[in-house]
């Protein structure tokens, strides 16, 4: 198991560099869902405890099971209240239940011409221009991404925020009224799960912040019979187990490495 605090780069034959990690020792909030909440019983450890272990992070766990993206500002707020700007970064990890919960996709933005002052090789002069402004539908996917992320914007200009997409998504029985069927099926509305995932890729650009791919970089893959090894058991194999968890902690602790967690 990956315990230095430092990962040694070879510069040549004769000499090393001992890098820290960016995130190493750092002090970083997290915003989700059941995958990422504590409480849940899919396995008894969940992927910020193992980047604790490894990287000393302190963990400001604010996700909740069942939480849909309509629930950030929820949990920006409490972070807010309870450490103000005493942290370093937050990890916003959502989406799987908006899917679920047959959520419409929405627009980003919303289009209207409008007049503008502009100029260019000629006099100022106001010019009639289309117009886009971010959806704040609470009803939509994408509105509710754009809700969230100017909410975030504005309490915490400073900090690092970083988007982690859905992983993917197999069977669940909970009980006789709560039967998820795999991704291989979309949703109630006809949507596919994909669409969420490229919903949060494309926030990256939108919002200004950096993406970590986790549906396709942790190999997390529970449409595979052979990856049950990885899920919670044979009735969940929507939720890891702590190997899945080693494996997608694995995962962001490199993929971490290439984002500073601070701008000072």
């Amino acid at each position: 198991m990956f315990t230095m605090a430092c990962l040694a780069f070879c510069l040549n034959t004769s000499a090393q560099a001992l890098i820290q990690h960016p995130w190493q020792g750092k002090k970083v909030a997290y915003f989700g869902d059941s995958i990422t909440d504590p409480r849940n019983s899919g396995s008894k450890r969940k992927w910020w405890n193992f980047l604790q272990d490894w990287l000393g992070i302190e963990p400001y766990v604010y996700a909740i099971s069942g939480r849909q993206w309509n629930d950030i500002p929820n949990q920006a707020e409490k972070l807010k209240a309870e450490h103000g700007d005493d942290f370093d970064a937050i990890l916003i990890f959502i989406g799987t239940n908006d899917f679920n919960a047959a959520v419409p996709i929405g627009e980003w933005y919303t289009i209207a011409e409008d007049s503008v002052e502009a100029a260019v090789h000629r006099p100022k002069a106001n010019v009639l221009r289309r117009h886009r402004t971010p959806s704040m539908n609470k009803d939509t996917y994408r509105g509710r991404i754009n809700i969230a992320m100017k909410r975030i914007k504005e309490m915490f200009p400073a900090k690092q925020v970083v988007l982690i997409t859905p992983i993917h998504r197999g069977y669940f029985y909970g009980n006789e009224k709560n039967i998820q069927p795999t991704e291989s099926y979309t949703n109630e509305i006809g949507e596919w799960v994909d669409a969420y995932v490229q919903s949060v890729k494309e926030a990256g650009n939108i919002w200004a912040v950096p993406v970590i791919d986790l549906n396709a970089a942790c190999g997390f893959y529970p449409l595979a019979d052979s990856h049950i090894i990885y899920c919670h058991n044979e009735k969940d194999q929507l939720h890891p187990n702590d190997a899945g968890h080693i494996r997608m902690a694995r995962t962001m602790m490199y993929q971490l490495l290439a984002l500073p967690c601070t701008f000072e």
